[in-house]
């Protein structure tokens, strides 16, 4: 079967035979209470642009998409197929692509996204019920020769001009308002953006007589003062809300549905290991993004494991921020480390969660940090019957946790990154000096040091551990080699020192218990003299050292090998 992989498009997936998982009764909930603004807010990868294209589609009186909608639960609804099918001028605008590098790139962006929306409703510059100044007005943005004035009042006149050929109310969409909001926060131009997109939302979202309703989609509920001002009936539907709590993302029930119809049964397991765990509302969700993505790797490959798609898409400099914040030489705040902690072991914590944010304060407190990762599918909150019996949270708190093994994993790997970039900008000739000269107590003393510097988390693997010995060499002239083939096995790490002619052999374990160190430790060492590990450096290399250091959690024990041997 086809999964829609990246494909935004309702007609596209329908009319090509792609596999689509049926979410039109959202429709029928959002007429249930048309509030003339409703706000929703997920994290990204959970279906937001499909289903404002599939709004369009159902509304737009410039098409008939009976035949799309054909089979589908919403065509059941026959007395509000009559009423709001095809039946309503539509104005859709995404702001995915209104970033730059600077706000000028940006405002040109944004101009070409509005100027691409007025070359779809081109019939209006030459409507005869539409005024003579708007259609000048019209042409002027089409050809991009507005200025930022112009850009904010783009949408208000647009509606006004299809008001005006119509005869009825326009249903608004704008989908992913805060992108181009979120990237001027990260290159330094929030303000002038600010002011831009709260221009734009306010002419077009308030006491607007043209509008019959909005719906915004976006990832942050942005602090109404801050760009919603004056827009009294917004009405948000945020990842705590239950009125579209089922629609963006898949249920338990799809996901089964899904994989029987691909033959994939027996892959529910790992897909909810990895995939499932958020909490929206009273539904527990799957991210539909890895969900399609997985499946399609399964038809082709049906011994693939489970991967990170979600990662690629996402902003990943939020957690590395984080990690940097609480670990600054101004904070070395303890407490957000142990959280971290705490979440990487399988546990949850307790946290205040501010719904209302600006990019440009959600590093103002922790409480806005933690917010933001739960807003943006990091965190997810944890369920009732995952709680303890009795265990209530705190008034305006939650508690939350990681939600699945795919951002567990994005936990991991940013916190690794961010240590071997620290680990680069320490001191460690103390350390090379003790290990080039075999004073194994000194070696252990520094590593465990370093290690302590780390955000821990149970399930360490061994990996972890060659990733952290090859970056502290890594950098300080060595040559570093990681699971290379030598002799009739694979060392772990070998450290090149070309200048002095000398090579360090090292082998490392994990082990399961403190106590096991020393026992690890032989068995490594065991391993190096069983495999010859040292015997191809015999010609060339002056001095050769060798060690094994075993490692549990944050504690190490070095033992070496062999002090030297002289290459001859």
């Amino acid at each position: 079967m086809r999964m829609p992989l990246g494909i935004d498009s309702f007609e596209k997936i329908r009319q090509e035979g792609y596999y689509y998982v049926d979410k039109t009764e959202m429709i029928a909930e959002l007429l249930q209470k048309p509030f003339e603004v409703t706000l929703v807010t997920r994290p990204r990868r959970f279906g937001k642009t499909l289903a404002m294209d599939t709004l369009a589609c159902f509304f737009d009186v410039r098409r008939d998409t009976t035949a799309l909608f054909h089979g589908l639960r919403i065509a059941c609804n026959q007395a509000l197929c009559e009423t709001w099918q095809n039946r309503w001028p539509v104005l859709f605008l995404t702001l995915k692509e209104a970033e730059g590098r600077n706000f000028e790139q940006a405002e040109k962006k944004l101009a070409v996204s509005i100027a691409d929306l007025y070359k779809q409703h081109v019939y209006l510059s030459e409507s005869a019920k539409v005024d003579k100044a708007d259609q000048a007005l019209f042409h002027k943005i089409q050809f991009q020769e507005a200025d930022e004035v112009d850009i904010q009042n783009a949408l208000f006149v647009l509606m006004r001009m299809m008001h005006a050929h119509y005869g009825r109310q326009v249903i608004v969409l704008i989908d992913e308002y805060d992108v181009p909001l979120a990237k001027a926060n990260e290159r330094g131009y929030y303000g002038d953006m600010l002011n831009l997109i709260s221009g734009l939302m306010s002419k077009t979202l308030k006491t607007n007589p043209f509008l019959k309703f909005a719906v915004v989609t976006g990832c942050l509920r942005i602090a109404k003062e801050s760009i919603f001002t004056g827009t009294n009936h917004l009405v948000s539907d945020t990842i705590t809300g239950e009125r579209f709590d089922e629609y963006y993302g898949f249920t338990q029930d799809e996901v089964e549905m899904l994989l029987q119809d691909t033959g994939l049964e027996g892959h529910g397991a790992e897909m909810k290991q990895w995939y499932d765990g958020y909490h929206f509302g009273n539904s527990d969700i799957y991210c539909p993004w890895d969900v399609l993505n997985h499946v399609n790797a399964l038809q082709d490959q049906p011994d693939i494991e489970p991967k990170n798609y979600w990662e690629d898409t996402s902003h990943n400099g939020i957690l590395r921020s984080f990690i940097e914040l609480a670990n600054s030489r101004e904070r070395q705040d303890l407490a957000v480390n142990e959280k971290f902690e705490r979440l990487l072991s399988g546990g949850y914590i307790e946290e205040t969660i501010e719904q209302n944010l600006t990019y440009d304060t959600v590093h103002a407190s922790e409480s806005n940090l933690w917010s933001l990762l739960y807003l943006t599918g990091y965190l997810t909150q944890v369920s009732a019957p995952e709680l303890p019996e009795g265990v209530k949270a705190a008034s305006g708190k939650f508690f939350l946790k990681i939600p699945n093994e795919e951002v567990k994993e994005i936990f991991r790997k940013t916190v690794v990154e961010w240590f071997q970039a620290k680990i680069a900008t320490v001191d460690r000739s103390d350390l090379f000096d003790a290990l080039w000269s075999g004073d194994e107590e000194t070696a252990t003393a520094l590593l465990s040091d370093l290690l302590f510097d780390t955000i821990s988390y149970h399930d360490y693997k061994e990996d972890f551990y060659h990733a952290f010995l090859a970056g502290v060499f890594a950098g300080a002239g060595y040559y570093v080699e990681s699971n290379r083939e030598h002799g009739i096995g694979r060392t772990d790490i070998v450290i090149r020192d070309r200048s002095h002619r000398r090579v360090m052999i090292v082998e490392a374990k994990h082990v399961g218990k403190s106590e096991q160190l020393q026992s690890g430790c032989r068995e490594a060492v065991r391993q190096i003299d069983d495999r010859r590990y040292a015997a191809e450096f015999e010609k060339g290399y002056r001095t050769i050292i060798c060690y094994g250091i075993a490692f549990y959690q944050k504690e190490c024990l070095v033992q070496k090998f062999q002090e030297a041997s002289d290459g001859k």
